[in-house]
């Protein structure tokens, strides 16, 4: 299967993953967000102009498939795509998934969405500019992090080989 072909695949996957049962893993409303971790890792491994591309492509099946806000999450992950990219280096690759940079990556590239995310759909509410930071921003880029700790392993293991 080529990559372009594995990429599509796995994105569907994880789109209906995180709409449907993902809500399930919901800590006092906060859930982690899988796409993150997908988007970087394509940032990571092909590159910035792929990280953009794909980021919004799966923001866009996010925003269909969730019936919210349409364009936030395609805007949002564009940006981490894009973001993300600045990590790529074709030599280093599987270095840097294998270890903790990838997590360090994943961390602030979700700071950074979550940050854009919450602050344009809060607007308009009662919520105040720290509580979105602190309630939602950093709450649910550490439940990201957290689970991305799972790939994080799977590749050092892999490395390790």
């Amino acid at each position: 299967m080529n990559r372009t072909a594995r990429n599509i695949a796995v994105s569907l996957a994880l789109v209906v993953l995180q709409t449907t049962i993902v809500r399930m893993l919901s800590l006092e409303g906060i859930v982690p967000d899988l796409l993150i971790i997908w988007v970087v890792y394509i940032a990571l491994t092909e590159g910035q102009l792929h990280g953009t591309v794909w980021g919004f492509c799966i923001g866009l099946c996010a925003d269909i498939l969730s019936g919210s806000f349409l364009g936030l999450s395609a805007m949002t992950k564009t940006v981490s795509g894009f973001v993300g990219g600045y990590f790529f280096n074709d030599n280093k690759t599987q270095l840097t998934l294998g270890t903790y940079r990838f997590l360090l990556i994943v961390l602030s590239v979700s700071f950074l969405h979550n940050l854009l995310y919450f602050i344009i759909f809060t607007q308009g509410s009662e919520i105040r500019f720290w509580e979105v930071v602190f309630k939602f921003g950093i709450t649910t880029t550490l439940y990201t992090a957290t689970v991305c700790v799972i790939p994080m392993f799977a590749f050092s293991r892999r490395l390790s080989l």
